[in-house]
């Protein structure tokens, strides 16, 4: 027979119980990692979307400072191009002024020709002929009897006074003014009347006479 030793009794078996603590810490490492690790998701898409915030108030600044650029350039540009039309147009101007100069002593002769009746004939076409082509280059006449006197486009030659004008006035014209536009290349030569001396003042004193007079009779005769 065999004895069995007394005072040795077996060893528990921990192998499960060990295993199930190693779960149960793996379970909670997981949600520890699980509950931090989405914190640092959010902060970083925070992150993203304040840098791109960032970079389309930029762009935002950036278009903004083109659109100025280039609205000041056009600008700059519509000026240039008024300035050039406003050269070119006096650059043309002054050239046919200096032309037409020029044959305005041709025109006098033309005009004194047609006062006189001897434009006829050949000499009237090519007379013609001519005015209609200076007229063309945009020179115009200008002066007329009875008109008021203008220093700034009458020239006067002639001067005399005259009891039927009450300022001064051009009674005759020695030689026509030409002009391109406004810009005056001959003034009209002319004679200018002034109004009498005396004349008005004379006047009222008579008048005034023949006031005192009727009011000392009793009034105007009635008839």
């Amino acid at each position: 027979m065999t004895e069995e030793t007394p005072g040795f009794d077996e060893k528990p078996d921990v192998s499960g119980a060990e295993s199930a603590g190693n779960a149960d810490d793996a379970a909670r490492a997981e949600s520890a990692d699980k509950a931090g690790s989405a914190p640092a998701g959010d902060d970083k898409q925070g992150a993203r979307d304040i840098a791109l915030t960032a970079q389309l108030d930029q762009a935002r600044s950036a278009l903004n400072e083109r659109t100025a650029d280039l609205q000041r350039l056009q600008a700059e540009y519509q000026n240039y191009r008024r300035r050039v039309e406003r050269d070119r147009i006096a650059v043309k101007e002054i050239a046919a002024a200096n032309l037409l100069s020029e044959l305005l002593p041709v025109l006098d002769d033309v005009g004194r020709a047609r006062d006189h009746g001897e434009l006829v004939g050949g000499f009237k076409s090519v007379a013609e002929s001519l005015e209609t082509v200076v007229a063309k280059l945009g020179l115009q006449q200008f002066g007329k009897e009875g008109e008021p006197f203008d220093p700034t486009i009458h020239e006067a030659l002639m001067h005399s006074y005259a009891p039927d004008v009450t300022e001064t006035t051009c009674v005759a014209i020695l030689q026509p003014g030409y002009r391109i536009g406004e810009r005056t290349i001959r003034p009209a030569r002319v004679a200018v009347a002034e109004p009498q001396p005396g004349a008005q003042g004379g006047k009222s004193a008579s008048e005034d006479g023949a006031k005192a007079s009727d009011e000392e009779n009793g009034g105007p005769d009635e008839g």
